[in-house]
């Protein structure tokens, strides 16, 4: 039996014309197609193919803009390249950011706890009441922000 080799590549999504404080409306599925119809665009068929199986949107966090990306070993790197070219996702503007590439989930994770409380730091000192900086935290450290219906549609 062969093992397949995975790449967990960590984005943040960057919108300019929504504020920090509120959170992104994007769902995992929209965001899944428009980095598949990017790599349409460049690679064509051939890197659609080369990607499709195994690639799915792992975890989605609207509140840190946060993205984990599943894709095989090896065709990884037509996502990571096409990743800067995406500036619009459904009808908003974005720039993607590729943070962390890893070889598993546990060391995305490792690396999205170390940025989001980097990132909780900054946002702290915003809040005034201690009920606001416990809904903030909450909502940064859910790490369970993932859409199953897609995952389950790409299993293969």
């Amino acid at each position: 039996m062969v093992r397949f080799k995975n790449r967990y590549i960590t984005v943040e999504i960057v919108a300019p014309l929504i504020p920090d404080d509120k959170p992104l409306e994007l769902k995992p599925k929209i965001f899944h197609n428009t980095v598949l119809s990017k790599i349409q665009q460049m690679y064509g068929d051939f890197g659609v193919a080369a990607v499709t199986n195994g690639f799915l949107t792992k975890y989605c966090n609207e509140h840190t803009r946060i993205a984990i990306i599943r894709s095989r070993h090896g065709p990884h790197r037509f996502v990571t390249s096409s990743l800067p070219f995406i500036t619009k996702i459904g009808n908003l503007d974005v720039r993607l950011n590729t943070l962390h590439v890893g070889a598993t989930l546990k060391h995305c994770f490792k690396f999205i706890q170390k940025h989001q409380r980097a990132y909780l730091d900054t946002t702290w000192c915003k809040l005034k009441t201690d009920e606001e900086r416990r809904k903030l935290e909450a909502a940064v450290l859910d790490y369970t922000k993932t859409d199953v219906a897609i995952n389950i549609e790409n299993i293969t």
